[in-house]
């Protein structure tokens, strides 16, 4: 179990879980800087654990009656000031010490969900998941706008424009690094660097699927690939990246995906699976 526990028994024995595979937690344990006996806590302030919990409300995967813990030494239990918490922020139903077991009975309601505007694009490009989350809550008819794109939108809007002809620049939408920009074609890609092209193999596409669609899903997900291979008779697809960094943020971020009703089978491509 020590061995299970660590981050290499973990990439040695885990099972990784889709979006797709009805995961249900039956317990939650996170960790706390400090905790109350109401059971508010302070993290480090990041709001990484608050994020997962939220992420996985989104899955489906916690419920409301799920229970939260928290692993703490006696001084770490102190009084915290309720104003110091956001709705966003994840509280504990158990306190565990090494002398006491509190149960907070905490009545703060839990995050229902991914709050968009609290998650900032450096939180989104360390979390590849996130990015199929998002992707798929706007094709919900949520609003998916981030924090910083907020700020954005605030400051265009404070700004006033002089009457001249001037011609704003459009800012280009994120694209994985060694991807192709937005607006060409990445079907149609030049061949330079062609030895150095990592393949990501898409498989399971639905017969259904056109692949203007795959195009806009890779696109929201900000993984556009430098050329795309489309072999939809077949229900798959090659997707090919200059770098191999860029082929494994795509890999992650289509991890759990699923189109026109089916779960994407994604994987690099068979000449590609020793290397690096």
């Amino acid at each position: 179990l020590k061995c299970c526990f660590s981050l290499q028994g973990v990439r040695d024995f885990s099972m990784p879980v889709g979006l797709d595979d009805k995961a249900q937690v039956d317990l939650v344990v996170v960790g706390s800087v400090a905790v109350s006996e109401k059971g508010w806590r302070i993290g480090k302030g990041e709001g990484y654990a608050d994020m997962e919990y939220a992420m996985m409300v989104s899955m489906g995967a916690v419920q409301e009656d799920t229970p939260v813990v928290t692993i703490v030494h006696d001084c770490q239990v102190l009084d915290i000031a309720e104003e110091l918490l956001g709705d966003h922020d994840l509280t504990v139903d158990y306190i565990l010490t090494p002398t006491r077991t509190i149960q907070t009975n905490c009545k703060r309601p839990k995050p229902q969900g991914i709050m968009w505007h609290k998650v900032s694009s450096e939180m989104l490009g360390k979390i590849p998941i996130l990015k199929t989350l998002r992707w798929r809550e706007k094709q919900a008819g949520k609003d998916v706008t981030l924090q910083d794109e907020h700020s954005a939108l605030a400051d265009t809007s404070r700004a006033a424009i002089p009457d001249k002809k001037v011609m704003a620049a459009t800012p280009q939408p994120w694209a994985a690094p060694g991807s192709a920009p937005v607006g060409s074609d990445p079907v149609n890609p030049k061949s330079e660097g062609s030895d150095t092209i990592t393949t990501v193999y898409v498989g399971n596409l639905p017969g259904s699927l056109r692949v203007s669609q795959l195009k806009s899903a890779l696109r929201e997900l900000q993984v556009l690939p430098a050329a795309l291979k489309w072999q939809g008779a077949q229900h798959r697809a090659f997707l090919d990246y200059r770098d191999q960094g860029a082929a494994h943020t795509a890999l992650s971020s289509l991890q759990g995906l699923s189109l026109g009703g089916n779960a994407l089978r994604v994987e690099l491509a068979k000449s590609h699976r020793n290397k690096g």
